[in-house]
């Protein structure tokens, strides 16, 4: 159960969700070392280095962000953010995440909200997913 968004170019970002499924398969359960190999082969590879594209992906456990630089990067404060108003977003979020009666999901809607208000490329269409007990115990219901 991974969790995955992306900024660049769409069609280099779907060939890089690609590959991460594919590590996932070869090391399950493991997604920080999945997201190691993939950044490995990102940076190696002859094709893949040319892939204009930044991932976040995150599981029940951890969150990352993985690079075409061969970096895979864990938040500080487990708040990550990717696109044109992530800088935005980001702050919000950090600002938000003291306030222990808004929900994870709650502090991400606000914080888009406030980038959406600030940014010109980040609009206020959010598509939200989350992983969470639920989550997990209907994807076991399903296999």
């Amino acid at each position: 159960n991974v969790v995955a968004g992306f900024a660049g170019s769409t069609a280099d970002c779907m060939s890089l969700m690609d590959r991460l499924e594919n590590k996932l398969e070869e090391y399950p359960g493991q997604l920080l070392r999945a997201s190691v190999e993939l950044a490995k082969l990102w940076r190696l590879d002859r094709y893949l280095r040319h892939l204009e594209a930044v991932l976040i992906v995150a599981d029940e456990n951890i969150a990352l962000e993985v690079t075409g630089n061969g970096d895979v990067l864990e938040s500080h404060d487990g708040v990550l953010a990717v696109g044109s108003g992530s800088v935005y977003a980001l702050a919000a979020a950090r600002a938000l995440v003291p306030f222990e009666e808004l929900s994870a999901r709650d502090c991400a809607e606000r914080a888009m909200q406030i980038a959406g208000d600030m940014c010109t490329g980040t609009n206020h269409q959010f598509v939200i997913e989350e992983i969470g007990p639920e989550t997990i115990a209907n994807s076991k219901e399903e296999k």
